[in-house]
Order: structure tokens, then C-alpha cells, then sequence
């Protein structure tokens, strides 16, 4: 997973408000909302108990990457929803390598509309138990939380998941989409589960309207939620080299082509290059919803972001947050240089290292012309690095957008919904690719700064009303949906 930064903005609610607000998705009267007929109300309280169980269990199975060893929570996916007559199928073992999988499992509708499909990944970034206060595989619940390497990225957000899903089953609600629940491998280093996955099986996604995993998270700071976030789109990374060449010679005896100060004339153009400002409509509605929650001018800015970029006091405000900035415009970062080996040899070549992070919607070709003309030496090369991740932009105000906030307005009333543009990656663009609206909604409710370092940290956990909040949330969103 990763994270990105969010601006910070007045505080909203807090979490044990937001299970006191009640939702009443199945009432003792058999009606969920959306109009199905249920054949039994929920009960939240004894769902989350069971959850909790089953987000200890599954912390247990260490599936550290590398190696992943994600075979051994298919596994455990498989035998659990067997137990709730739902079967499930281990996938790509031989494609992903000793002791992986994927693992797949649908829930069947009337098939009357498209299915959704709810993905997670299995494997988690390692842990240094000496740096923890549980052992970070033991699944502990201790406090008020359950411990455990994966509890918030992002087998906890599975395990909201597999329980929603199984509600939905055990209330008999009636199903108009089936529901498809996706374990992928690899997310942590590679990616290769998810898109060993689509490529290999799109006659299990041909159906699929909608997709849910990891997303941006909201922002909650003190105990008070400031917006909930619905990951919409993400920044395209589009990694290249810069490469200049030269003749390797002795530094006393300096020649007329050394790369290295033609390649620092290029980092230099490039570092100073300001690239266009363009307001996406996913990020328009995300600096419209924060509007309200700020005051005078900056209120009216964040209200009409493009009126505002058309002024100097607006545009200055608008971009010189980190954030906005990124998200407004396709970014250039040098990072690696590569020259010499020693001081006294000028070296036969030297290349630099661009993270570049375009815009969802920018074409690479147009971005590589604008990018030569900065540069303006036809002796600096430019290469593309491997790994171009695909364009990934969903629709900002579909059904399952609506449904997220709808279920939103009875548990954090007043919070806004937001769309914000991710700086980071996911799987999100892979699923994309295959016609799916690709979408990341968070579970939980988590404090910033356990977030900064908890996630890739230590002491990972999850609070038990945190919990509930995912199953209401998650069971709430998949009865709209209907």
C-alpha cells in the first residue's frame, strides 16, 4: 500500500458517534434498505466478535514478502467459506511460484445487474518483532485492538470483506450482482498477483461492473474524522533514464565530451521545468468537497477551483500545497545519478533516474516531445524505464460512488465524501484495464499518525469499534448496490 499526504481541515466526528448512529441496513422488520427482503437482521455486535476472530486467525499466517507464502491464506480463505457453503478456487500456483496463489470465490446474484468484486491482497511487508510490543504474527487481541503485521494494510481490510459478503449470505438477502471476493499475491514487490490474475482469467471478471480495495483512507485526527475518501484515480508513474555518452579518459587530461556536466545541464532544465496545471474533474469534486469546511477566500477557492487558477492569489494558494500541487500537474523528481566510479576518470557514460507521476488521463508520447523540448540536447537520450503502469481514471459519480456516500451520511453525518487523487500505486489501474471501475474505499477509521506509523511500521493493529465501522460500512455499501 501506499500512502499519500492530505491537507488538513477542520474535525468532524467521532468514531463511537458514527456506530451510534445505528444503521439500520436490516431492521427486525426484513427490509434492507434499497428494498431488498432480508430474511434476518444483522446483528453487528455478535458479526464483529466473529470478525475479530477471523482477523486474529488470519494475521497468524505469516506471509511476509519476500517470500509471500501466500498459498497458506488461500488456504484458509478456502476452508472458511466452505464452512458457509460458498466455494472457492486456488489460482495461478504454477504461474506465481512455489507456496503462492491467487484465490477466487463468488457469491451468486440473479445476475439482473453487474457483479462487484472485492480484492485484497495477502501479503504483507516484513516485520522486526524486536520492534514490536506483540509478536507481529501472533493476531493478538489485546486493548481494544487486534495486533498484527496486515491488520490495517490490508488483511484487515480482507477480513471486512469476507464477512460482509457472509452476511449478506447468512441474512438472505436477495442479490441482484454477485458478489466476487479476489485474494491476490505479490502486492507488496511486484504486483504480479493481480496482473497475473487478469491477464489470465478475464472469463471470471467479464461481469464485473464494479471493484473495491485499498484506497487513500480518510483523514481522523484526534478521534474526529475530517473526510472519508473513495480512491477514484491515481497518478501514472512512468519511470525514465536520462543518458548522456561520452569518452572515458583521465581526469587531468579533460575532453570536450564529458557527460557528466552536459547530463547535470539536463537535470537542471528539467528540475526547473513548471508543467502545465490541469484540473481533473475527480479532483475538482475533491476540492469541492472540502470547501465548506473552510473559511473567506480559501472557501471560495476550494468552491471553484477553476475560477481560481485563473487568478494569481487563487492559483498561488491552490499549488502551493505539496499535494494540490501534485495533483494539478504531471511531476519530474531526478533521483538516481550514475557517473564515475573514481574521481580521476571522467566515465564513457552518465544517466540520471526521473520519477515521473503523470496525470490519469496524459499521453506518455506527448509528455516524452514536451519533455525533450525542456531538455533541448539531442545528445541527452531519453529511455523508458520497465514496469509503465497503465492509465487508471474511474468515474467519479457512479453508482457505487453514490452508494459509499448514501451509507456515509447515516454513520459520519456531516463528513464530507471525497474523491482525492492517489500520488502513490495500486492494483486499482490492473483491474482497470480489464473494464472494470476500479475504486478504493478504506474500512477503518484510523488516527493519522498511527497511519504514518503503523503502515510499512510497527504495531500494527486495529480497533475492535473500527471493526464494526468496516462491517457496516461494507454490508451498507453492498445492499445499496442492489
Amino acid at each position: 500500500m501506499t500512502r499519500t499526504h492530505r491537507p488538513a481541515i477542520r474535525r468532524r466526528l467521532t468514531l463511537s458517534a458514527a456506530l451510534g448512529v445505528g444503521l439500520a441496513l436490516l431492521p427486525p422488520d426484513g427490509h434492507a434498505q434499497g428494498g431488498a427482503v432480508a430474511g434476518a437482521p444483522i446483528d453487528f455486535a455478535a458479526l464483529r466478535d466473529e470478525a475479530v476472530r477471523a482477523m486474529s486467525e488470519y494475521l497468524r499466517l505469516d506471509t511476509s514478502n519476500p517470500p509471500g507464502n501466500e498459498l497458506l491464506t488461500a488456504r484458509w480463505l478456502q476452508a472458511f467459506l466452505a464452512r458457509e457453503g460458498i466455494d472457492g478456487v486456488i489460482l495461478d500456483t504454477a504461474e506465481l511460484g512455489p507456496g503462492r496463489a491467487n484465490f477466487y470465490a463468488r457469491l451468486k446474484g440473479d445476475g439482473s445487474k453487474r457483479a462487484i468484486a472485492l480484492v485484497h491482497h495477502m501479503d504483507v511487508v516484513p516485520a522486526n518483532p524486536s520492534l514490536w510490543s506483540v509478536p507481529p504474527f501472533s493476531g493478538e487481541v489485546k486493548d481494544g485492538y487486534v495486533w498484527g503485521r496486515g491488520a490495517q494494510d490490508m488483511k484487515g481490510e480482507g477480513i471486512i470483506h469476507l464477512m460482509a459478503m457472509v452476511a449478506l449470505k447468512r441474512a438472505g438477502v436477495p442479490l441482484t450482482r454477485d458478489i466476487v471476493f479476489i485474494a491476490n499475491s505479490d502486492e507488496e514487490v511486484e504486483g504480479r498477483g493481480a496482473t497475473i490474475f487478469v491477464s489470465r482469467h478475464r472469463d471470471l471478471l467479464k461481469d464485473v461492473e464494479f471493484m473495491v480495495t485499498e484506497g487513500e483512507g480518510t483523514r481522523t485526527e484526534n478521534g474526529r474524522t475530517r473526510w472519508f475518501a473513495v480512491g477514484v484515480a491515481e497518478k501514472r508513474a512512468y519511470w525514465l533514464r536520462l543518458v548522456v555518452h561520452g569518452t572515458e579518459s583521465h581526469g587531468s587530461i579533460p575532453r570536450g565530451d564529458n557527460p557528466v556536466p552536459r547530463l547535470a545541464g539536463a537535470i537542471t532544465r528539467v528540475a526547473a521545468w513548471q508543467t502545465p496545471v490541469r484540473l481533473l474533474p475527480s479532483v475538482a469534486r475533491y476540492f469541492q468537497a472540502l470547501a465548506p469546511l473552510s473559511t473567506g477566500e480559501q472557501r471560495a477557492w476550494l468552491a471553484d477551483p477553476a475560477a481560481a487558477l485563473k487568478t494569481s492569489r487563487g492559483r498561488a494558494w491552490l499549488l502551493s500545497d505539496p499535494y494540490r500541487n501534485a495533483c494539478m500537474r504531471n511531476t519530474v523528481v531526478p533521483t538516481v545519478l550514475v557517473g564515475s566510479t573514481a574521481t580521476n576518470v571522467i566515465p564513457s557514460e552518465a544517466s540520471a533516474n526521473l520519477d515521473v507521476r503523470l496525470l490519469p488521463d496524459e499521453d506518455t508520447t506527448a509528455f516524452r516531445h514536451a519533455l525533450a523540448a525542456v531538455i533541448a540536447d539531442t545528445a541527452v537520450r531519453i529511455e523508458a524505464l520497465p514496469g509503465v503502469m497503465p492509465a487508471y481514471n474511474a468515474d467519479p459519480t457512479s453508482a457505487l460512488v453514490h452508494a459509499v456516500e448514501k451509507v456515509l451520511a447515516e454513520l459520519l453525518p456531516g463528513v464530507p465524501v471525497t474523491t482525492p487523487l492517489a500520488t502513490g500505486a495500486t492494483d486499482r489501474p490492473t483491474y482497470f484495464q480489464a473494464g472494470i471501475q476500479a475504486y478504493g474505499v478504506e474500512p477503518f477509521l484510523i488516527e493519522e499518525s498511527e497511519i504514518l506509523t503503523e503502515v510499512h511500521g510497527n504495531n500494527e493493529r486495529v480497533s475492535i469499534p473500527n471493526v464494526e465501522f468496516g462491517l457496516r460500512l461494507f454490508v451498507g455499501m453492498l445492499s445499496q448496490l442492489q
